[in-house]
Parts: structure tokens; sequence; C-alpha cells
């Protein structure tokens, strides 16, 4: 679908989708402009629909993009050495953090996508968040050691609880740091509240 697009070469790849999360971002999606994408990112706007149909094809390229970004990053990074999921829930927290701080278009875009209630993106958006949450659960809890849970648990049960409490505390922090730039957020307080329900949760399923 993108294939015009992504074989460009990097640099103006990274260029449209900076200029185009940015755009995003600031003003949402029903008053963001493309002419103002396309000046920024120093191309016609003829070049843009090009690659992409039209502005809803870019919204959504762009939110797959930072899913993918993040999950490549994630994957490259992580030490798959380490079974527990406690662990793995905290090394993925710190490592999108990490990346934020190098892509803070995407922490901003990211920001806008969460609360952006337009119409003509909003069910889009949300399949493709379904779709993507259970697609990157498989890719990054596979190989969890679930031996450590206490016997007689039922584990489905259980990593749903997890996942329950570290999405509604996401939820809560993202609402705090709407508002705020990546510098403002009290990220080791963040993480300190996060690691005492990662504990809660320990004491409570672990053996």
């Amino acid at each position: 679908m993108y294939s015009k697009f992504l074989n460009l070469d990097q640099d103006k790849q990274d260029r449209i989708i900076n200029a185009a999360m940015k755009e995003f971002a600031q003003k949402g999606y029903d008053k963001a402009s493309t002419n103002e994408i396309v000046k920024e990112a120093g191309i016609s706007k003829g070049l843009l629909f090009h690659y992409f149909q039209n502005k809803k094809q870019l919204y959504i390229f762009l939110y797959e993009h930072m899913i993918d970004t993040l999950l490549k990053k994630i994957t490259e990074k992580i030490n798959w050495d380490e079974k527990d999921i406690f662990a793995r829930y905290r090394q993925i927290s710190l490592l999108k953090i990490e990346i934020y701080k190098i892509y803070p278009e995407m922490l901003n875009f990211a920001k806008s996508a969460y609360t952006d209630s337009s119409s003509a993106i909003k069910i889009d958006i949300n399949c493709k968040a379904k779709e993507i949450l259970e697609r990157s659960y498989n890719q990054l809890f596979s190989d969890i050691d679930f031996s450590k849970f206490k016997k007689g648990i039922d584990i489905k049960k259980a990593i749903n609880i997890i996942n329950w409490t570290i999405e509604g505390f996401a939820y809560q922090v993202q609402e705090k740091a709407l508002s705020l730039s990546l510098d403002q957020i009290d990220i080791e307080g963040t993480m300190a509240e996060m690691e005492e329900y990662l504990e809660i949760l320990r004491i409570s399923l672990y053996e």
C-alpha cells in the first residue's frame, strides 16, 4: 500500500514523516493542513498525494509507523534472557522513554492520536490499536517464564490482571502528560509508582 513512499531515500521519508507528525500533533486530524506538511517537508502537494491517496491514509500510515518503530527499537534492545514478566514490562517502559527522547515528534503525535476524537479516523485508529496490541503482546511476551506463578492459578486470567493494571496505569500517566513535554514528566517518580503496582502483583501472583 505504501510501496511508493517506502522506496524513497530515508532522508526524504524522515522529512515527510516528521513534518506530518508535527502538523497532526499540533492541530489534530481535522485542522491539520497538508499544505503546511508539504511546505515543512519541502515537497509538492501533488507528490505527497502520489505517495498517499489522501490525508486519512497518511495519518493511518503515521500511526502504524509509530508503533512499528517502537516495536522494532524495543525488540532490538530488550534483554531477551530476562523471562520475568514484571521485569519485561519495566524494560519495555524504560525503552519507550528512551525512544521518545530520540524521536520527540513521535511522542507528541502519540499524545495527539490518543486524544483525537475526529470521526474521520477514530474507528480506524481504534481497530488498528486493538490489532497492534495483540500483535505486540505476542511479539514481546511469547517467551515469558510462567513457572513462577502460584500453582493452581489461571495463567490467562493472571496475565489479564497484569495487562489491565499496566494499561490503566498507562492511561493515568497519559492523562497527566498530555500538556507536558518529555522533560517535564517525572520519569523517575512514574517508574517508581509503576514498580509499586508491579510489586503488589508480583506478591499476589508469584510463589
